[in-house]
């Protein structure tokens, strides 16, 4: 009896420590952080974010108060699906889509401590795109514009 019981508790325990350590790689971390992120539930984020993503998610839950319960109940409709994860050393990119954004995104983490953390900015949070992209066009700048008018009065 006292064997079974042994063994009972060491099953146990394998998997409670098999559960814990599978969610500690860039999926598991991106895949709980964004189902957080995008449900408004930012308290399960900030536990898997850097310090100053916890901060920005602090700000984002302050502006965040006012939305309505229907509005929320609509946001935890939202999926994410994971579509390809990047590590290098101690910082990892996670590729996503979300049902409510088929568009590929990022996310980038960094191993803190032999735990993955979330690293989100302000420029994560309004999707600038990076140089280099294809999909990325620039719009002419107010000095361009200038200057080729600049050089057609030059030629008059």
């Amino acid at each position: 009896m006292k064997t079974n019981l042994r063994l009972l508790l060491l099953l146990v325990a394998a998997s409670v420590l098999f559960a814990s350590c599978s969610k500690n790689t860039p999926k598991e971390v991106a895949q709980t952080w964004l189902t957080g992120f995008n449900h408004m539930d930012f308290e399960q984020s900030m536990k898997l974010s850097t310090p100053d993503t916890k901060n920005l998610l602090a700000s984002l839950q302050e502006l965040t108060e006012g939305v309505s319960d229907s509005g929320k109940a609509e946001l935890k409709k939202i999926t994410v699906t994971i579509k390809d994860v990047k590590e290098d050393g101690d910082k990892a990119v996670v590729t996503y889509i979300s049902s409510d954004n088929p568009t590929e995104q990022t996310l980038n983490l960094v191993k803190k401590n032999d735990k993955w953390l979330v690293l989100f900015t302000k420029t994560d949070l309004v999707g600038v795109t990076p140089e280099g992209n294809e999909t990325y066009e620039e719009e002419p700048t107010p000095t361009d514009s200038t200057s080729t008018s600049t050089d057609t009065l030059k030629q008059e």
